[in-house]
């Protein structure tokens, strides 16, 4: 029927938010392993090929590889527009939301580009994290807005919930903002000749948590508000799978800086720190439901 949301269209709404997640893990894999400038330049991995030779080692098959994922984000983007574009007319935000995350895997593959041309520097990497973060949030809007009715939405919580959620989303991307300068002067740069920032990493650690424990403080007051409103917005639910995600990042942040910075550890924290992107996003799209129809 024109206008349904099918099964296939669902399947690659997933499927969009998951490699967007994923490519966080293996470019945290590339830098964690000083593979950074396995490639040493871009679109080509040396200035004669393409592919890497056996002369770049398992650092050129490791950066090579995170740039075919790329290849395969656009693949699934691709096909996440073309399973809605049927719906433009009923359902075009769901056209435009794909849209946009297509054309952002795009800017995000230049702007790691450029991150080679710089030799990795820092503020360059920073911003291609916040990039992927963007991008799992628009990826994230539209697997909300795939199962949610269509038509015009009207706030059902209280403003002042409404307000304190949005004052949470701000304490996320700051903590995500200082987590990143924090990575900027630890020691997992890509490659041993690429630049810090400059910035005390010790000191820093402790900036990180500041946000991060407001972060979490927000959340529960949230969580013990979201019994109060209305039940068809299930907040009680969302705002239960934030705090987990919360505990589960601070735990593993904690542990990362207990046992000095352990590859695993820095790449689950990187993944677990879009996916809190992830979790505050649908907190924030259920604070709206459609308007009842008379």
């Amino acid at each position: 029927m024109p206008g349904e949301i099918t099964g296939w269209t669902r399947a690659m709404a997933w499927l969009l938010l998951i490699v967007n997640i994923g490519i966080v893990g293996t470019g945290g894999l590339v830098r964690l392993t000083g593979s950074g400038m396995g490639c040493e330049t871009w679109p080509y991995c040396t200035s004669e090929s393409l592919v890497p030779t056996p002369e770049l080692g398992i650092h050129g098959l490791i950066e090579f590889g995170n740039r075919t994922l790329t290849g395969v984000l656009v693949i699934v983007a691709l096909l996440a527009f073309l399973s809605v574009v049927r719906l433009r007319r009923e359902r075009p935000e769901l056209m435009w939301l794909t849209f946009a995350v297509g054309i952002g895997i795009i800017v995000q593959a230049v702007v790691g580009g450029i991150t080679v041309w710089m030799h990795l520097h820092p503020s360059v990497v920073g911003v291609h994290y916040l990039i992927s973060a963007a991008l799992v949030a628009i990826a994230t809007v539209h697997l909300v807005r795939v199962y949610a009715v269509p038509g015009p939405r009207e706030r059902l919580v209280d403003r002042g919930y409404a307000i304190l959620t949005h004052v949470a989303s701000l304490a996320v991307l700051v903590t995500v903002i200082v987590g990143i300068l924090l990575t900027g002067s630890g020691p997992h740069a890509g490659d041993d000749a690429a630049a810090r920032n400059g910035l005390d990493p010790i000191f820093w650690q402790h900036v990180h948590s500041w946000p991060a424990y407001a972060t979490l403080a927000l959340t529960i007051a949230i969580f013990a508000w979201s019994f109060r409103q209305p039940r068809q917005l299930h907040l009680t639910r969302w705002t239960g799978m934030l705090l987990g995600v919360e505990f589960v990042q601070i735990g593993v942040g904690l542990w990362q800086a207990r046992t000095g910075l352990p590859i695993a550890l820095v790449n689950i924290h990187m993944v677990l720190a879009v996916c809190l992107v992830a979790a505050m996003t649908v907190v924030v799209m259920h604070l709206k439901a459609p308007i009842a129809r008379s």
